[in-house]
């Protein structure tokens, strides 16, 4: 719980670290041509790691299994979501990308309860996931599938990110997983160097994503629960998707029909009444309580 309550501030950085998020998202898209999704994620990978790793500073030569392994598990949910999200991105765009991914810290709220309450709020969001796509002929299987496996991993982020947090302070997880994650893309980078798509206007394009989608949020999120309550936090949250969508027109020229539009909200707000509910029990930490919106 915040110590001063200071809402505008509150809602100003929450607002800032949400809009950072989305144009990160979009200017990794501008290098999709260039690197493609793999390209994009590794480079924010090397951002992010550059950035968490010294300000973390974990005792990584101290580190013992039960903190490793929840890690290293850690690590490989960063690179499968931020790859999933971004090949998501590239083939059926930001806004409804974002708002599949969003489905996985929403199961993750939904979860901890077994409320008549809760129940219609999941049939809610599965009416709006399905008005939202409208699934035909036409409609991208493969990346309606990415979208939601995105939300997926975000889901175990979320698990993964509790366990590792109650084992190590800080920043210290999430900033070794980052490390790791980045490792494991090099090979990615030296492939893309090597066949000369590696270009300055690609790493640039690239390196704005991993500053604007994982630094920014990063300090922009823990600045913010110092000023509003947590389950305000979570309730914002709501607004990523629409965030999303305008971003994805006015950056990438994705225009929404009118169905995706309505989908989109009735997911929102779906969201922020499932993280609003009152409390029961203790819930299982999640993007609602305190977590980074989106890991790095």
């Amino acid at each position: 719980m915040p110590t001063e309550p200071h809402p505008l501030r509150g809602i100003t950085t929450m607002l800032g670290s949400a809009l950072s998020n989305q144009v990160g998202a979009a200017m990794g898209a501008h290098a999709f041509g260039a690197i493609g999704p793999p390209g994009v994620v590794a480079v924010r990978q090397v951002v992010a790691a550059v950035v968490l790793l010294p300000v973390a500073r974990p005792p990584l030569s101290r580190m013992t299994w039960p903190q490793w392994w929840p890690v290293l598990l850690l690590a490989v949910v960063f690179g499968c979501m931020n790859l999933a999200l971004y090949t998501a991105i590239d083939r059926i765009g930001l806004g409804l990308a974002v708002t599949l991914e969003f489905l996985g810290p929403l199961g993750v709220a939904l979860a901890t309860s077994r409320s008549r309450r809760d129940l219609l709020i999941a049939a809610a969001v599965a009416a709006g996931v399905y008005v939202l796509v409208l699934p035909g002929p036409s409609s991208d299987g493969l990346g309606l599938a990415v979208g939601v496996a995105g939300g997926a991993c975000w889901a175990a982020y979320i698990l993964l990110n509790r366990l590792a947090g109650a084992r190590l302070p800080g920043l210290q997880a999430p900033a070794v997983a980052a490390g790791l994650c980045a490792l494991a893309y090099a090979p990615v980078l030296v492939l893309l160097a090597a066949q000369g798509r590696l270009t300055g206007t690609a790493v640039a394009f690239s390196v704005t994503a991993g500053v604007l989608s994982s630094v920014v949020p990063y300090a922009a999120d823990l600045t913010a629960l110092r000023y509003v309550p947590a389950r305000s936090f979570g309730v914002f949250m709501s607004v990523h998707p629409v965030l999303a969508a305008v971003v994805g027109l006015v950056v990438l020229g994705q225009v929404l029909a009118l169905h995706e539009w309505a989908g989109i909200a009735v997911v929102v707000l779906a969201n922020a009444a499932a993280v609003a509910r009152p409390a029961r029990r203790p819930p299982v930490p999640t993007v609602a309580e305190g977590q980074a919106p989106v890991p790095a």
